[in-house]
């Protein structure tokens, strides 16, 4: 091979494309799915705290069916999810793209 046709890159140029989200927009999306997964371990771990699947006899209302600490947790990771962390992360992009101005 000829080292006289061989050519460095040049350093100058930007890479055109996708740009890696800061730390806290991915740490604020990543707080719906991981409670989300809490909420899924903790039914797994704990059924009994799931009245639908262990009821042994009891009357149920319509509380018990509705009103159940592990879905309850899945229900708030999915509204973080696309309720509020969207919101949030435009925020902090506004905040980025501001500061990157001054």
């Amino acid at each position: 091979m000829n080292s006289e046709i061989a050519t460095s890159i040049p350093s100058d140029r930007r890479r055109h494309g996708i740009e890696r989200r800061p730390w806290r927009a991915l740490a604020v999306q990543l707080l719906g799915p991981l409670t989300i997964v809490g909420g899924l371990v903790w039914s797994v771990a704990q059924p009994y705290r799931i009245v639908i699947l262990d009821h042994e006899g009891r009357s149920l209302s319509l509380y018990d069916y509705l009103f159940q600490a592990p879905l309850l947790v899945v229900l708030v990771g999915l509204v973080f999810t696309f309720l509020v962390a969207p919101g949030l992360v435009d925020d902090l992009e506004a905040v980025k793209q501001r500061d990157s101005a001054r």
